[in-house]
């Protein structure tokens, strides 16, 4: 059976290629929102960051998610992120954690 392709997708802080699976996903909605996808799927412009909060400061510093997405994201709503990204931080890794036993 042939191996199954997986996904990969760079990172805008650090620029490092992983697994789809591996990144986070913060979506801009047709509706202008921005909000973080862990699952995925939402409609919407899509940027990825590691799962690790020094990609996220490092993406705020340089305005990654700005050029990513295609839109200004203002301060407030960096600090806003900022703290759903630390709180999603952990359930991430743990989800993530959780594939990587299931696949061994």
């Amino acid at each position: 059976m042939k191996p199954r392709k997986i996904p990969l997708r760079k990172c805008v802080a650090c620029q490092q290629m992983m697994a789809k699976k591996e990144l986070i996903r913060v979506v801009r909605t047709p509706e202008g929102e921005l909000l973080i996808d862990l699952k995925g799927k939402r409609a919407g412009r899509g940027a990825y960051l590691c799962g690790k909060v020094e990609c996220f400061k490092l993406a705020k510093k340089a305005k990654s998610l700005d050029r990513a997405l295609k839109q200004t994201v203002g301060e407030e709503i960096y600090d806003e992120l900022q703290r759903e990204f630390i709180s999603v931080q952990d359930a991430f890794i743990a989800s993530r954690d959780e594939i990587d036993d299931d696949e061994a």
